[in-house]
C-alpha cells in the first residue's frame, strides 16, 4: 500500500507545472539572444539542403549536450552545489580553479556584448524610428544596464517572471515573421544541389553557429540547483523533461524562422547582408521598404538581448564568485558570500557600463574566442566525467555519449578552422 502511495506521489511530482513552463521559457530566452538575427544569414548562406541536415542534427545535439551538463551539476554529493563547486569536487582544486576561470571567461564577454548591444539597439531605435536625438552614450548605457541588473538583484522569482513576460512576445514575433515571409518564399533554392565535398564542409563550418545560437549552458547550473530544491531525488528526471521541451521549442520556432528567412532571400541577398554586417530583419526591412519590419526588428533585438542577458549573467556570476571563493579558501581566509555577491554585482555593472560607453569593435572576436571554451564545457567535460567520475558511471555505455563527444569535437575543430582559414 505504501509502495503504491509512494509511486503516486512520485508521479504527482513529475506532472508539468507552471514553474516548469517558466524555467523552459527562461532557458529558451537564454539561448535566443541577438545572434538569432544573424543566424539565418550565417546558417543559410551555403544553400538550403545543408540547412536541412543541420536542422536534423541540432535538436539531438542541443538536448543531449545540455542534459549531460545538467547531470554533471546534479552529480554532486552535496545537493545545491553550483557548477564551480561540482568541478572542484570531481576534478580536484587545481582543475577546479582552471575550469572555473575558463567558464567565467567564456560567458562574461557575452554579458559585455549584450551591454553594448542593448545600448546600440535602443539608441538606433530612438534616432531612426522615433526621430529623437541620441542621449549621451554613457547615460543611456548605465540606465539600460541598471534596468537589467535591477531585475537580477530582485531575485530569481522576479527574473523568471520578467523572462516569461519577454519570451512570449519573442516567440509570437518569431512565429509571425516566419508566416509573414511565406508569400516571398523562392523555391529555386531547393534546386541547388551542392557537391558532397561542399555539403560536408558547409555542415562542418556551420555547426558552431548553430551550437551557440541554441546554447543555454550559462543558465544550466542555476536551473539544475533550482530543480534540486523543488524536486529533490526527482531533480534529474524533471530536468530532462524541461530540457527536452526547451530543445523542441528552440528547434520549432528558431529553425522555422531561419528557413522562412532563407527561402525569402536569394544566396546573393544573404551574401550582401553578410557583407553589410546587417541583421536579417534590417536587411529585409531595407529590401521590402517595410516600416513594419523596421519597427519590429529593434523590438525583437531588444527582447532577445534582455532575456538572454539574464541567463548569461547567472553564469558569469557563478564563475566570478567561484574564482573568488576558491582563491580565499586556498589562502585560508573566511568566505563572506554577501561581500562576494556585492563585488560581483558592482564589477559587472561598472565593466559593462565602461565597455558599452566605449563601444569597441573587438567584441565579436572575444565572443568567438569564448566559443571553443563553451563547446568544451558543454559537450566534452560531462562526457569526460562519465568516464572518470564514479557518480557519473551510471550514464556510461550509451550511444548518445559518442554522438555528443563527436559533435563537440566537430564544433571545436570548426571554430579553430575559422581562425586559420
Amino acid at each position: 500500500m505504501q509502495t503504491q502511495s509512494t509511486t503516486t506521489s512520485s508521479a504527482e511530482k513529475m506532472k508539468w507545472s507552471a514553474q516548469d513552463t517558466t524555467w523552459m521559457l527562461s532557458l529558451f530566452g537564454t539561448a535566443v539572444g541577438a545572434g538569432i538575427l544573424f543566424l539565418p544569414i550565417n546558417a543559410g548562406l551555403n544553400g538550403f539542403w545543408p540547412l536541412v541536415a543541420l536542422a536534423i542534427l541540432v535538436g539531438p545535439m542541443t538536448y543531449l549536450a545540455h542534459r549531460g551538463l545538467a547531470r554533471f551539476v546534479l552529480s554532486s554529493k552535496k545537493p545545491g552545489s553550483d557548477i564551480t563547486e561540482v568541478v572542484e569536487e570531481h576534478f580536484g582544486a587545481t582543475a577546479g580553479k582552471l575550469i572555473t576561470l575558463l567558464y567565467f571567461f567564456a560567458i562574461y564577454p557575452i554579458v559585455l556584448i549584450y551591454g553594448v548591444g542593448i545600448t546600440n539597439t535602443v539608441d538606433s531605435f530612438m534616432v531612426n524610428q522615433l526621430g529623437m536625438e541620441s542621449l549621451p552614450r554613457s547615460v543611456l548605457s548605465i540606465i539600460l544596464i541598471m534596468g537589467m541588473m535591477s531585475v537580477m538583484l530582485a531575485g530569481e522569482k522576479l527574473m523568471l517572471k520578467v523572462t516569461q513576460f519577454l519570451v512570449y512576445p519573442l516567440v509570437a514575433i518569431l512565429l509571425f515573421m516566419s508566416v509573414y515571409l511565406i508569400p516571398d518564399w523562392n523555391m529555386s533554392a531547393l534546386q541547388q544541389i551542392p557537391t558532397v565535398g561542399d555539403f560536408m564542409t558547409t555542415i562542418w563550418i556551420s555547426i558552431p553557429v548553430l551550437v551557440f545560437a541554441f546554447n543555454h549552458s550559462p543558465a544550466i547550473s542555476a536551473f539544475s540547483m533550482a530543480q534540486t530544491r523543488s524536486y529533490g531525488e526527482n531533480a534529474e528526471r524533471k530536468s530532462n523533461q524541461i530540457l527536452f521541451r526547451t530543445s523542441g521549442m528552440l528547434l520549432g520556432f528558431v529553425m522555422l524562422f531561419v528557413f522562412s528567412c532563407v527561402l525569402s532571400l536569394t544566396p546573393a541577398d544573404l551574401a550582401e547582408a553578410k557583407a553589410q554586417n546587417l541583421a536579417v530583419l534590417s536587411y529585409l526591412a531595407n529590401k521590402h521598404e517595410s516600416p513594419f519590419i523596421s519597427y519590429l526588428g529593434p523590438v525583437v533585438a531588444f527582447v532577445a538581448i534582455v532575456s538572454s542577458f539574464f541567463g548569461h549573467y547567472m553564469g558569469a556570476r557563478e564563475g566570478l564568485n567561484g574564482i573568488i571563493i576558491k582563491q580565499l579558501r586556498s589562502r585560508g581566509k573566511e568566505v563572506n558570500m554577501k561581500k562576494i555577491d556585492m563585488f560581483t554585482v558592482v564589477f559587472v555593472i561598472v565593466t559593462s557600463w565602461i565597455v558599452a560607453t566605449i563601444n569597441p569593435s573587438i567584441l565579436g572576436m572575444i565572443e568567438s574566442l569564448g566559443g571553443p571554451i563553451i563547446a568544451t564545457i558543454l559537450f566534452i567535460m560531462p562526457m569526460y566525467a562519465i568516464k572518470k567520475v564514479p557518480a557519473m558511471k551510471k550514464y556510461a555505455g550509451k550511444p548518445s555519449n559518442i554522438f555528443v563527444t563527436f559533435m563537440g569535437m566537430v564544433a571545436i575543430s570548426a571554430i579553430m578552422y575559422g581562425f586559420v582559414a
